[in-house]
Parts: structure tokens; C-alpha cells; sequence
């Protein structure tokens, strides 16, 4: 009898963890695709829900006049929000129809790591589990690259 109970506690337990994990990894996806958003919808809300105050977002933009990427650009989140606000106001750089992925690498209990690819390029967030959710604190980021390990 006694094994029948711990056998139960035991799948029980098993069973809550691999829910805690689906939902952790749907709302890390949640997320990124909110990030996505912030800069296709021109809606900051998205980026309040989902990039922390912290953020340290650092990249490079391929130039193609000069033929070579930029020097580094970084960007605060105050310079995110401001971005996000007229990168997209007009609704010329990107519609319902324009790249949206996610691809989840990473989730554990406090951190995850995220790749998304958007009309842009690519970005790499590093995610940190707060009490508000899941929030972006460490981004970097290339415009589209001409070459991956995909091909």
C-alpha cells in the first residue's frame, strides 16, 4: 500500500513538471513573438510586457552602399520604445505577411534563450523569468545574414 501511495506522489509530482515546463516554454515563445510585434504593430505595450527595463540591446546593420556592417549599435530601452514607436507606424516594413519566427532554444527555471527572425534579420534574446513574466534582458542582433549553419 505504502508503494502504491509514493508511486502516485511520484507521477503526480512528474505530471506538474511537465506542465510547468509546457507553459514555461509557451510564454518564453509568447515573449519573443511579443518583441516581434512591438516593432511590426508599432505597439509598446508589447514591449513593456516583454523586454526588461535593463535591456542591453546591441547589433550591427549591413550596409549595403559601403558593402560592410555597421559599427555596433546599442540600445537602451528608452531607445527601443522610440524606435518601436516610428519603425513601423506607416505599416511599410512589415505586414501579416512578413517573417515571424520563434525558435525556442533554451528554457530552464529562471533563464531562457530565444532566436527570432523578423524582416530586420536576426535577433538572440536572453530571457530572465521575472514576477512580471518572461523578459528579454540581453539582446543581439545582425540584419539578415547571407549565410547561417542552415545552409
Amino acid at each position: 500500500m505504502k508503494a502504491l501511495y509514493y508511486l502516485i506522489i511520484l507521477l503526480f509530482t512528474i505530471q506538474l513538471s511537465a506542465q510547468k515546463k509546457e507553459q514555461a516554454i509557451k510564454d518564453v515563445k509568447q515573449a519573443a513573438y511579443n518583441y516581434i510585434d512591438t516593432f511590426y504593430k508599432a505597439d509598446t505595450t508589447l514591449a513593456y510586457k516583454s523586454v526588461h527595463k535593463d535591456v542591453r540591446k546591441v547589433g550591427w546593420w549591413f550596409d549595403k552602399k559601403k558593402g560592410k556592417f555597421s559599427n555596433k549599435s546599442e540600445m537602451p530601452f528608452d531607445k527601443l520604445i522610440a524606435l518601436a514607436k516610428r519603425w513601423n507606424a506607416k505599416g511599410n516594413r512589415a505586414n501579416e505577411k512578413s517573417i515571424r519566427e520563434v525558435n525556442i532554444l533554451e528554457v530552464s527555471d529562471k533563464i531562457a534563450v530565444a532566436k527570432v527572425t523578423a524582416v530586420w534579420g536576426i535577433d538572440y534574446l536572453n530571457m530572465v523569468k521575472t514576477k512580471d513574466g518572461w523578459k528579454s534582458i540581453n539582446i543581439i542582433w545582425q540584419s539578415k545574414p547571407k549565410f547561417s549553419l542552415k545552409d
